[in-house]
């Protein structure tokens, strides 16, 4: 009987941990530290927007900007401190993860929508993360998927 209400109390508490804390933020909340690091390297930014994440278990700030007003945008990850840890690649949506990773997600959601797939490579070692914008029942959420497929964060936006 104990076992009957103890399996689903683990999985909420599974659940509720693969919440992250993905918060929008103005280029003027950007840290000072991250924000000269970045006009260094990239002095004439435009349309910046950053929003606080985790990959690879660090807490880092993903900034989305352009270079030109009709070029591509451009993803850029630093570290709280200010240091570069690495670009994100803005990827297509068809067969860029393992197919456990589109099983995954549609278990988690049913049916969805990918609104937008960055590809982060980590630096420091072996693996990516797929930072994906997702749709589902009109929520839009922000999930990362790691190269195994694994769902590790999940967040709604």
């Amino acid at each position: 009987m104990r076992n009957k209400f103890l399996k689903p109390g683990f999985l909420v508490l599974a659940l509720l941990s693969l919440s992250v804390n993905a918060e929008i933020l103005d280029k003027e909340a950007i840290p000072s530290p991250i924000k000269d690091q970045f006009y260094k390297r990239h002095p004439n930014a435009m349309d910046i927007s950053a929003e606080k994440k985790t990959h690879f278990k660090q807490a880092l700030y993903e900034i989305s900007f352009k270079e030109e007003k009709d070029k591509a945008t451009m993803i850029e990850l630093y570290r709280s401190n200010g240091h570069f840890f690495v670009n994100g690649d803005n990827v297509t949506t068809s067969n860029m993860m393992p197919s456990v990773g589109y099983d995954n997600l549609k278990a988690a959601f049913g049916t969805y929508t990918i609104k937008n797939a960055t590809l982060v490579v980590n630096p420091n070692g072996i693996g990516e993360e797929y930072d994906l914008t997702v749709n589902a029942s009109g929520n839009n959420w922000s999930v990362i998927v790691d190269h195994n497929g694994n769902i590790t964060q999940k967040e709604r936006d």
